[in-house]
């Protein structure tokens, strides 16, 4: 069978094809540029041999140019790419469906969507409590970051597509925590720099903020179990992993680092976008389950410690910090 994983040069995505070639699949990856091909080539032969059963597909989610040849042939659909770069909403969204317009239309057995977490949780991390993947985040929220926002909106716009639908294509939603793990290259560190910036010091404290962290190479087996199991027809699955506090991730890499003070991480944030954007969550009290995907998948994701360390001595190994994997 073969199988298409959208944004190729993707964090995830590489993972994802990794895993669908080791389980004897053929993959067409979307790139916006076929340019870009070799790079992603490259980067998955660091995990196997592609052969030639890894071949691309020029696709742009902003645009309806390439969707139906993308999909043209293949049994399934990895849907991993979304844009969320600046105003990201309604690319998020329209690129959703531009892809399940042509998949559907092709006529393929099941598309797997990569969602968030940030999907099914409540609007402010403050409650205490274990939610699943009933609860649907309010995008209409004026809390919510762009980031939750746009990808509550593009899975809620693909369920809607797929209510509407009557044809023989199914849809399954993967909803993931913080992805870590080792990387294929140097391309696209994404959620990764958060390890590096501990590890290099770039992170001179820990705000006092928790992650769900997931591997990398878990996730992409979970996109892989939820794309074959029957049962997973129709249905969202937490991928979350295990809960760490940052000045945790910390202790397991071996470095110091002081845990900043609420209030100083707020002060700083008034000057930092990117660090405006997490202060909802100091001091998270709820967390997800992923009973679902483990009582209906069987998917077993490794401790959230051993995928930080691993994560760690990846990024040693690609030199992209010192071998002494740390500043103290």
């Amino acid at each position: 069978m073969k199988v298409l994983v959208t944004g190729g040069t993707g964090y995830v995505a590489g993972w994802v094809i990794v895993e669908l070639l080791r389980r004897g699949y053929d993959v067409r990856a979307t790139v916006r540029s076929l340019d870009k091909s070799d790079a992603v080539r490259t980067a998955v032969a660091t995990g196997i041999d592609p052969a030639e059963r890894l071949t691309f597909a020029a696709a742009d989610l902003t645009g309806d140019e390439g969707w139906d040849e993308a999909v043209a042939g293949v049994d399934h659909v990895v849907h991993v790419a979304s844009p969320l770069s600046g105003d990201s909403l309604v690319p998020a969204r329209d690129g959703t469906l531009r892809v399940l317009r042509a998949a559907t239309k092709a006529g393929v057995k099941r598309v797997v969507m990569t969602s968030a977490a940030n999907a099914a949780s409540p609007s402010s991390y403050a409650e205490e409590g274990v939610t699943d993947e009933t609860l649907w985040t309010d995008p209409a929220d004026p809390a919510l970051i762009p980031y939750r926002r746009a990808k509550t909106v593009a899975e809620r716009a693909a369920w809607d597509f797929m209510a509407a639908y009557d044809g023989p294509t199914e849809l399954t939603t993967i909803l993931p925590g913080a992805v870590f793990g080792p990387i294929l290259s140097t391309g696209n560190l994404g959620s990764v720099r958060i390890v590096e910036r501990l590890l290099t010091g770039k992170m001179p404290g820990t705000p006092r903020i928790g992650l769900e962290i997931v591997d990398v190479r878990d996730l992409a087996d979970l996109h892989v179990r939820a794309m074959l199991a029957p049962e997973a027809a129709g249905e969202r699955f937490l991928g979350t992993g295990e809960f760490m506090w940052m000045s945790e991730m910390a202790q397991a890499l071996g470095v110091h680092r002081r845990q900043l003070p609420d209030l100083l991480v707020r002060v700083i944030a008034l000057f930092d976008p990117q660090l405006r954007s997490i202060t909802v969550s100091l001091g998270r009290r709820n967390r997800h389950s992923t009973a679902k995907a483990k009582r209906i998948l069987g998917w077993q994701p490794r401790p959230a410690a051993d995928t930080v360390v691993g994560c760690a001595r990846s990024l040693v190994a690609w030199k992209v910090v010192p071998d002494t994997m740390a500043t103290s």
